[in-house]
């Protein structure tokens, strides 16, 4: 008997059980995958246009919050860790709504997820880490050009660490919200639309 062999689903369960993760759903997994289903934030993703808005905005905090936190760190700024607090609100915001418009497509455990979202999971996770390939290569040229250029290298080192670790987390997450799709519209409409009008035949 194959291990990998998809069992049927039973009740209102949509996620089939397979040899990827048979474990069962616990307690913390239902409650984050109705947290993660919630629709509050349903109008700010609705469009692929507000889910690129709100990853630019994620990104642009995401920048300034590390600015904030160098600055504190290696510049001794006061006033840097007052900034970052004040960015850590709408950067929560909008992880929110990125995270919404996935439905919990980073945040749940596999066992929470279809086959589909295990897929998409996949997908998100590859071209992330494409994109970091690319990433790390331009920072490792940038900065063996500072050195080549007499630049102090050695002061470069944590803060351009620090970004790409800061980058690295943070992809995976602004990769699935810059390619989700729109929600599918209701299914019994869409055959009704796609459905030829009956035209009689001719005599």
């Amino acid at each position: 008997m194959r291990t990998d062999e998809q069992r049927p689903t039973t009740g209102n369960d949509r996620r089939p059980t397979t040899g990827y993760d048979r474990r069962p759903m616990t307690g913390y997994d239902r409650r984050m995958h109705a947290l993660m289903n919630r629709q509050e934030a349903a109008p700010l993703h609705a469009t692929a246009a507000r889910r690129r808005t709100v990853v630019l905005a994620h990104i642009a905090l995401t920048a300034a919050g590390v600015a904030c936190g160098l600055s504190s760190v290696l510049g001794d700024e006061r006033w840097a860790p007052f900034a970052l607090l004040g960015i850590l609100l709408p950067w929560g915001v909008a992880t929110g709504v990125i995270n919404s418009a996935t439905r919990g497509l980073l945040e749940l455990r596999a066992r929470a997820l279809d086959e589909r979202q295990r897929a998409e999971r996949n997908r998100v996770a590859a071209r992330a880490h494409y994109v970091m390939l690319w990433i790390l290569l331009a920072a490792t040229v940038g900065v063996g050009a500072a050195g080549l250029g007499g630049a102090e290298v050695e002061g470069l080192i944590f803060p351009v660490l620090f970004s790409v670790f800061v980058v690295h987390w943070l992809m995976p997450l602004w990769t699935a919200g810059l390619t989700v799709a729109d929600e599918p519209a209701d299914e019994s409409a869409d055959e009704l639309a796609d459905e030829p009008a009956y035209e009689p035949a001719d005599d």
